[in-house]
């Protein structure tokens, strides 16, 4: 994902995209952390995350390709160093890190293995990576697909499975330690792509699609205002409720993949 595409999602992203205190949780949890280490987010957007995890007392560097974004992650957050860069040439020393954690940034970058390669690399030996994402069999799994089909489509066609994420972090250096599912609670703060699963109504509110590079960058505007108008009518009708229905599974909606540095 190019620089210009990544700072065209960051326009107005921080509005309604917050850390999860669940999330950050894991997060920290995952991560094992350990006294006076510092941790690498990779991708950290307008630092949201960063920020939750620098206030439960760890220090951060964070990295991220879009100035657009890291200007907004500077404003609220004095106590990390952040630095405009892409994963791929990450522009620190050997075993510098005792951690790192990448949120819904994975699918975004150029070259997945080089981009673990170098996480590795800053990464001292045993030390965890914890990124949370998404399968391309959860997100068919999204009743979005009825609506917005082809962004949905275009969405997918850039998530990795399982196979290929392990796969890609053996030939980094890592190993796959455990994968751990989420499924959109009601009380979810952070208002990603599906965080309104149970929520329809909120779709058609501008400033939440906006949050979410599926309809920032791969939507149609024409296939948007269709999808909007059927939606708004479903709801209105009830008819939505048996598509949320018919779209339930046990896949989960998002994945954490926790891996360890060899």
């Amino acid at each position: 994902m190019s620089e210009p595409v990544y700072n065209k999602a960051g326009i107005g992203y921080n509005a309604v995209r917050k850390a999860d205190p669940y999330l950050a949780s894991r997060m920290y949890t995952h991560i094992v952390p350990k006294p006076g280490g510092i941790y690498l987010d990779v991708g950290c957007g307008t630092g949201n995350y960063l920020t939750a995890l620098t206030e439960m007392g760890l220090q951060f560097y964070g990295i991220d390709p879009s100035e657009t974004m890291l200007e907004v992650a500077r404003s609220k957050n004095h106590g990390a160093t952040l630095i405009n860069a892409k994963v791929e040439h990450i522009p620190l020393p050997d075993a510098f890190f005792d951690g790192a954690m990448g949120n819904f940034t994975m699918h975004h970058w150029d070259d997945k293995i080089k981009g673990l390669t170098e996480i590795a690399r800053v990464l001292k030996p045993k030390a965890r990576a914890v990124f949370l994402s998404f399968t391309p069999e959860q997100m068919h799994g999204y009743w979005l697909f009825h609506y917005f089909p082809d962004m949905m489509e275009r969405s997918t066609a850039l998530l990795p499975g399982i196979d290929a994420v392990e796969q890609w972090l053996y030939e980094a250096g890592f190993n796959l330690v455990e994968t751990e599912k989420y499924f959109v609670q009601d009380d979810l703060q952070d208002q990603f792509l599906y965080a309104n699963k149970h929520k329809p109504e909120n779709y058609l509110i501008p400033e939440v699609r906006n949050g979410a590079s599926s309809f920032t960058v791969f939507a149609d505007p024409k296939e948007v205002a269709a999808g909007l108008i059927q939606l708004s009518h479903d709801i209105e009708t009830g008819e939505i409720n048996d598509i949320i229905a018919r779209y339930e599974n046990d896949e989960g909606d998002y994945l954490f993949y926790v891996a360890e540095r060899e």
